[in-house]
């Protein structure tokens, strides 16, 4: 025990869970925390951001390409309520992220004075968006309560989690007791559960194994190849569930591989997903397919496709398990090698002929080593890069699941390559996307942060265009966009800028931006774009249909 202010108590505690770098905006009522990382700022790296929405999607993008626990630091009301869409965006992708945030003094919260950045209930606005929030009303509970904030972020599902803590009590001394780092708590699910799922898994005669976000979330890789292999079973992997199987592998397949491989499967594991289609649509069993789901979150078993075996259980020890228990049920089975190597094959065909994106896809896996972290975006090339571009490590591949945040992807991969300073990051924009934290520009210069950023710029919010004009006779109404040149506007911000005028030229200014260490943005002019996600989901959906039926 130790006599500290509660700003100390504070980044004491944050220092015993591990923490090495937080993002954040100061403001009066964080001085006291911002003093104690002065304090600590050769253990703890303090990166500031231009806005405080582009610090709650860096440390979402730190968080899910590292595995640790992302940290950001806001003052309250209006900085807090910036940051709710990256907190939302973090809720909807599994990401264990901790938003600090200040509060007005102890004795003024919830008299309604209108003192400054005073908002009503800020704890139960914060509830709405995350897994776990609490105040801290003492500097002596600040230890606890971030040991608790970091045990939710680390037990069942990872989401985010909120702590406040008032300006008077960071400024408060008392003797503070740190504690050791928190435990998670994780199960591997009920044994019984786990022995028929590993019987019914033996007993198939083509199982399939349906694979989401939770595995990545759990870093369960490792225990999804083996299984799979020990099957001899193919894998589907959603759109947040890419790389947990890399590509090269001939059982990983993407979604549009479903109508394929579902209507002939009997027995199916559904694990860390929400078992929805590309569509967004619930995927749906015929008769006497055997549906087997582990999820961390038990309320996740009752919704949508109903289970034949439940099991609530963290998706790396349930793998683990499962495997350990399916030697006993396993029966032999032929290769599906050729099977599954055709199906790809024909899926990438019909994806090639996808132009533009295509051409884009091809150039970015051509310069990108196997490593390279890419985040996409609410653009066209960014649906195609869901489905189209080939993912071959874990945790390298980051879409906004079901938020579907316009904005998030240029922060978020700031974030991610701060995380990752050996790897490169690339972050695929629209222009109307992108300039939602264009300011972030100053952000990566000031901090030197490496990051690749290419921006397609049609001049438009191209999906809202096209969408009108697909779906109202051609009229169009608020989806034109007046640009600057970006490439010179990065120059002016101090990052490298690059024009690159087709496929081609994006390859090569891919290239040159990874001889580069600094940051750089790509700007690629393009015209309007076929509606590729559109498209194919009502190309997916057929085949479903008729295959179903």
């Amino acid at each position: 025990m130790a006599t500290m202010t509660g700003g100390q108590a504070l980044v004491q505690t944050l220092k015993a869970e591990g923490v090495d770098t937080i993002f954040g905006l100061p403001g009066i009522q964080l001085d006291w925390a911002f003093d104690a990382l002065h304090a600590e700022r050769e253990a703890i790296r303090v990166v500031h951001t231009r806005h405080e929405q582009a610090a709650g999607y860096m440390a979402d993008g730190f968080a899910r390409t590292t595995g640790r626990p992302g940290v950001f630091l806001v003052v309250p009301g209006p900085g807090v309520l910036n940051t709710t869409a990256s907190l939302a965006t973090a809720y909807a992708c599994n990401a264990p992220v901790l938003c600090l945030t200040g509060q007005i003094n102890a004795d003024l919260i919830g008299i309604g004075r209108g003192v400054l950045h005073e908002i009503d209930d800020q704890v139960g606005l914060l509830r709405h968006v995350t897994k776990w929030a609490a105040r801290a009303l003492a500097p002596a509970q600040i230890p606890d309560l971030v040991h608790e904030a970091f045990r939710q972020m680390r037990s069942g599902r990872p989401r985010p989690v909120a702590l406040e803590i008032p300006p008077d009590v960071l400024q408060a001394t008392a003797d503070v007791e740190i504690g050791p780092p928190a435990d998670g708590i994780r199960v591997a699910g009920d044994p019984e559960r786990l022995e028929r799922a590993a019987a019914a898994l033996g007993r198939a005669e083509r199982p399939l194994i349906l694979s989401g976000g939770g595995v990545l979330a759990a870093g369960a890789w490792e225990g999804l190849r083996t299984l799979a292999e020990a099957l001899e079973a193919p894998v589907v992997l959603s759109d947040n569930g890419r790389g947990a199987l890399s590509e090269r592998h001939y059982l990983a397949q993407n979604q549009l591989s479903l109508a394929d491989l579902l209507p002939s499967a009997d027995v199916i594991l559904a694990i860390g997903t929400r078992l929805l289609d590309i569509s967004r649509l619930p995927i749906r069993l015929g008769t006497g397919q055997t549906l087997i789901r582990v999820d961390a979150d038990a309320t996740q078993l009752g919704r949508g496709t109903l289970p034949t075996i439940g099991i609530t259980g963290d998706a790396d020890l349930a793998l683990t398990e499962l495997t350990n228990r399916v030697g006993r049920h396993n029966r032999r089975r032929p290769s599906r090698r050729a099977e599954l190597e055709a199906i790809k094959a024909t899926l990438r065909a019909e994806l090639d002929r996808s132009d533009p994106q295509a051409g884009y896809g091809r150039a970015l896996r051509s310069a990108l080593p196997d490593d390279a972290i890419i985040v996409s975006e609410s653009t066209q090339v960014g649906y195609f890069a869901t489905v189209g571009l080939p993912i071959y490590e874990p945790r390298t591949y980051l879409t906004s699941g079901y938020q579907g945040t316009l904005g998030y992807g240029f922060p978020t991969a700031l974030g991610a390559q701060v995380g990752n300073p050996g790897r490169r990051v690339v972050s695929l924009n629209g222009d109307g996307g992108f300039m939602f934290n264009v300011q972030e520009l100053a952000t990566a210069a000031q901090h030197y942060i490496p990051l690749i950023t290419i921006v397609f710029d049609d001049g438009a919010f191209g999906n809202v265009r096209r969408i009108q004009e697909h779906s109202f006779g051609g009229r169009t109404i608020a989806s034109d966009l007046r640009n600057p040149p970006f490439a010179r506007l990065a120059e002016l911000f101090g990052v490298a800028g690059v024009r690159a005028e087709n496929a081609d030229g994006l390859l090569g200014a891919l290239r040159e931006a990874l001889a580069h260490r600094g940051p750089t943005l790509i700007e690629v002019p393009v015209g309007p774009m076929p509606m590729f996600l559109r498209e194919i989901r009502e190309r997916l959906a057929a085949r479903l249909t008729a295959a179903t039926r």
